[in-house]
């Protein structure tokens, strides 16, 4: 009962500002009053709760909403499955999805050769994708990973930084880099990049070349051109997977050039074995505050682009 409702019934408190049935717990019986349809989620949120405890996952707040937000999607998903598919493990942490939507992310990922992860900072676009490269690599369905994001400023900006090239890109590709060190041992990452069996570059160096038998990861997609998002993804060779993440609300292009991720749907789109997952800011999971940051600017951003649409609406045809 600890397990399943929190030391100092910090869990039960949760469970009940989030329930509209009224929770009552004597010993190791939970009895639950309230109408039928608002008992039978608070039911089954117990059964999937349960079965997490029995899994030996320790429970948080945390899981418990997103647990209950899995029910309340009607979406057909257990959040027991949900919550506790492992994609790797390493030193006793789990590395696993912790929203549906990460979960169908992770699953288009398994059964697409090509995958685009599209949606705001925190929605693990990027570790999840670099999770499924290193339980590729692992598991030999890969010889290799590469890692690539574009050096936006890749121009005068890196040249004040001092030190060799690699130094100057490394700002840009170190997200990728404390990605992997959460993943592998720190002391195999050098050996493995020595090896070419891990690559980390700029976009820039993809041109021309024909990768095969690898898991590739495009991040920060937003930051690319239109020629830029071709020529990444035709380098794609046989027995590889690609996986390319961005936020379309975080476009660092200059003013005027259009972002490739954003056009990119409409000319993908039809494609089989290409498939584009859309996390929201219910999927964020950095501190709560990040989620509402993110619905704030989208409020705000709707608000400031209203008066350009009205604009357009009146303007006179010729």
């Amino acid at each position: 009962m600890v397990s399943l409702l929190g030391s100092r019934d910090e869990l039960l408190g949760v469970i009940e500002r989030s329930l509209d049935s009224d929770i009552h717990v004597r010993g190791n019986e939970i009895t639950i009053t309230g109408a039928p349809a608002d008992n039978a989620v608070a039911v089954r949120l117990f059964e999937e709760l349960l079965e997490l405890v029995k899994a030996g996952q320790n429970l948080t707040p945390d899981a418990v909403t997103r647990a209950l937000g899995i029910l309340t999607a009607a979406s057909g998903e257990r959040p027991a499955e949900v919550l506790s598919l492992n994609i790797l493990s390493r030193r006793g942490k789990n590395i696993r999805p912790k929203t549906l939507n990460q979960k169908r992310y992770v699953d288009a990922i398994d059964k697409h050769t090509v995958v685009f992860g599209i949606g705001p900072a925190g929605t693990g676009k990027t570790y999840l994708a670099v999770a499924k490269a290193v339980q590729a690599l692992q598991a030999k369905q890969v010889t290799r990973i590469i890692l690539t994001r574009p050096a936006v400023e890749a121009g005068e900006r890196l040249g004040f930084l001092p030190g060799t090239l690699y130094d100057k890109i490394d700002p840009y590709l170190r997200p990728l880099i404390d990605a992997l060190h959460d993943m592998l041992d720190p002391e195999s990452i050098p050996r493995l990049t020595a090896a070419g069996t891990i690559e980390v570059a700029p976009l820039a160096y993809m041109r021309g070349r024909t990768l095969n038998d690898a898991f590739i990861i495009l991040d920060e997609a937003q930051n690319t051109t239109a020629e830029q998002m071709k020529m990444f993804l035709t380098r794609l060779g046989f027995g590889s997977r690609m996986v390319v993440t961005g936020d379309v609300t975080q476009i660092d292009l200059p003013g005027g050039t259009r972002s490739g991720l954003k056009v990119v749907r409409d000319i993908l789109g039809d494609i089989d074995d290409v498939h584009f997952a859309n996390l929201t800011s219910a999927d964020v999971v950095r501190h709560r505050l990040v989620g509402e940051i993110v619905d704030a600017y989208e409020r705000w951003d709707a608000i400031e682009a209203a008066p350009q649409n009205q604009q357009h609406r009146n303007k006179p045809r010729r």
